[in-house]
């Protein structure tokens, strides 16, 4: 039995009983002995937003209680700018719900995601995954809500061109095998991505595909189910990392890139948000967007420009943020429009039983479709810190919840056309723009920091290192200075060709 069939027979949550949520050391310890796991990894992210990972050996069951109960020294100088080296020791300590069968290590093996504490015991004030939590407990507190979110993670296959069944070029949207090469990679990179615990909603190919120095470029996603903004982040985590593993196995490249090349679909990674009552989506009131959403998009549009900080990080990604294509430019947000920065997807809502129509042996039934309506945030890449993109997000929401203009705010902004026709440009030149390099970014969040730091969710010497990072790339002429020289693009992608 090959390595993907063996990890394809159960989750870890079959072979304990229980709801991930439920695990507790002693479900670990047990799991641990009686399916003979002489190995233990413990994973985190980074200032990189990339999982690290720290490796243990189990000679003992005191010593397996041991890194269990108390986690392990790291030096987070090293994985943060923003930590000085005369005091860099932190703990990481796993959290039991996290654990899954590592897919990649040829011994039997249980990775757990870890947080971050300080030399006091007390939480990383400026840990991603920290600063995500404080996020959504704010946003909670402020509104009675549960903030929601799920991604759409873009990327490109890359292989050698065998030259059977070209793609058409820029036309891969959904493609079947076998003008799409990829399918079968991308379903297996699901199945270990749902193994670790994601709820994936869907993966297809996507509009992007080309073939460039005897390579196809072949563009795919992979879309998540909406679930807390702590989860949403972990399992985009984990996903990134399970397709670049699985790739280097079967010897393709992988990038997340926001950018490949001139004339030649980007990637994007598209953020969905829902706010959730009583375990109800409240996104929608008697069929149409509701108040709660306006008021979450108004929130958007306020702080918009310095999200591109959390969310588009490299100076690549600003190749991406141009006018005239899909990816969005303006702050805007309208119904079904992909040229807006939030766009309300289409949601079920003409009150019609299509599965009925579409079968009609079947009952109209009463299957409640309200709980899919979600609004796409539709500027980040996969260059993004995910965890610090999801807490601007969720400080964003919570801000237009805390205006008392959010409505007019978010009338104001509404588009309901494209607004880069001729006929609507007067509509374009009213509208604010996204900043279009790092540096712009970074001006972006410095003016609007404050919005961060209230109720203390986003430490000001985080906020310092990101504002710096942004700025040593001194970019903020570079579109204007490169334009469309294919030659210099294609030196920035490989550059930053592995970000995020």
């Amino acid at each position: 039995m090959d390595m993907s069939t063996a990890y394809s027979i159960r989750s870890l949550a079959e072979e304990i009983g229980k709801c991930p949520n439920e695990f507790t050391k002693a479900d670990i310890i047990n799991y641990v002995k009686q399916n003979g796991i002489r190995h233990i990894n413990f994973q985190y992210p980074a200032g990189d937003g990339r999982l690290k990972t720290l490796n243990f050996v189990i000679h003992s069951g005191d010593y397996l209680d041991e890194i269990l109960s108390c986690g392990e020294r790291v030096d987070g100088s090293s994985l943060f700018p923003f930590i000085e080296a005369s005091s860099s020791d932190l703990y990481v300590i796993p959290r039991f719900r996290t654990a899954y069968m590592d897919p990649f290590c040829e011994l039997p093996t249980l990775n757990l995601l870890c947080s971050y504490y300080d030399k006091d015991g007390n939480p990383l004030e400026s840990a991603p995954e920290y600063t995500l939590h404080k996020a959504c407990k704010a946003f909670k507190e402020a509104t009675g809500y549960e903030f929601q979110a799920m991604g759409e993670l873009e990327y490109y296959v890359i292989a050698p061109d065998e030259g059977q069944f070209p793609a058409v070029d820029q036309k891969g949207y959904h493609e079947s095998a076998p003008y799409a090469k990829f399918g079968e990679f991308r379903q297996l990179c699901m199945n270990y991505i749902a193994k670790a615990g994601g709820k994936i909603k869907y993966g297809h190919s996507e509009v992007g595909n080309f073939t460039l120095d005897g390579k196809i470029y072949e563009q795919n996603e992979i879309e998540f189910l909406p679930v807390n903004a702590e989860d949403a982040a972990e399992q985009l985590l984990l996903a990134k990392w399970i397709i670049r593993n699985l790739a280097f196995q079967y010897g393709y490249d992988i990038t997340f890139a926001p950018k490949i090349t001139v004339g030649k679909a980007g990637s994007g990674m598209h953020i969905h948000f829902r706010v959730m009552g009583d375990g109800k989506n409240l996104m929608l009131k008697d069929g149409v967007l509701s108040d709660v959403a306006k008021k979450a998009i108004a929130g958007m549009m306020t702080l918009a420009p310095s999200i591109t900080a959390f969310g588009n990080t490299n100076p690549t990604s600003y190749f991406r943020l141009v006018p005239h294509q899909e990816a969005p430019t303006n702050v805007c947000w309208g119904d079904r429009n992909r040229s807006v920065l939030v766009r309300v997807p289409l949601g079920w809502t003409s009150k019609k039983d299509l599965c009925s129509q579409a079968n009609p042996l079947e009952q109209a039934g009463g299957f409640d479709t309200t709980q899919k309506q979600t609004v796409e945030m539709r500027s980040p890449d996969g260059s993004a810190n995910v965890h610090l993109l999801l807490a601007g997000l969720a400080v964003a929401a919570r801000t237009g919840f805390e205006m008392e203009n959010a409505l007019d705010v978010a009338a104001k902004t509404y588009v309901n056309v494209n607004i880069h026709k001729d006929e609507n440009r007067a509509l374009l030149d009213s509208l604010s723009t996204l900043p279009d390099s790092c540096a712009a970014s970074a001006d972006c969040l410095e003016a609007q920091r404050a919005y961060y730091e209230k109720a203390g969710i986003f430490s000001p010497a985080m906020l310092d290192g990101l504002i710096a990072g942004l700025r040593k790339f001194e970019d903020r002429t570079l579109r204007a200075d490169i334009g469309n020289d294919q030659e210099k693009i294609l030196g920035l992608v490989e550059q930053y060709f592995h970000c995020g």
